[in-house]
């Protein structure tokens, strides 16, 4: 069973930065694909970005392009997510995954809050 911890979120102001982290522990984490997903306040869950196992593959939904860039250590068990120009689109809680064939696990989430 593997366990997933974020850390990071907060308070912003629009154009600022914020640097998420996860750090997973109870499984092999070099076996996973990592992701992080977000969900904002009367909204679904929506994927944000994935990383291959191997921490070059990286797949963006299009929003965060180019403001966004996810990195992973697996000699820590760690995926980051640096977030920067954030705007106030962005609030939402942030929740860490990891993936085999599907996404099993899940992270608690933190919160980002992004203030115009």
């Amino acid at each position: 069973q593997v366990q997933l911890v974020e850390s990071g979120g907060g308070l912003v102001q629009a154009g600022g930065s914020l640097r998420l982290s996860c750090v997973a522990s109870g499984g092999t984490f070099s076996s996973y694909v990592m992701g992080w997903f977000r969900q904002a306040p009367g909204k679904e869950r929506e994927f944000v970005v994935r990383i291959g196992r191997f921490g070059i593959a990286k797949d963006y939904v299009d929003s965060v392009k180019g403001r966004f860039t996810i990195s992973r250590d697996n000699a820590k068990n760690a995926v980051y997510l640096q977030m920067n120009s954030l705007k106030p689109e962005d609030t939402a809680v942030y929740y860490c995954a990891a993936k085999t064939g599907t996404w099993d696990y899940w992270g608690q989430g933190t919160q980002v809050t992004v203030s115009s």
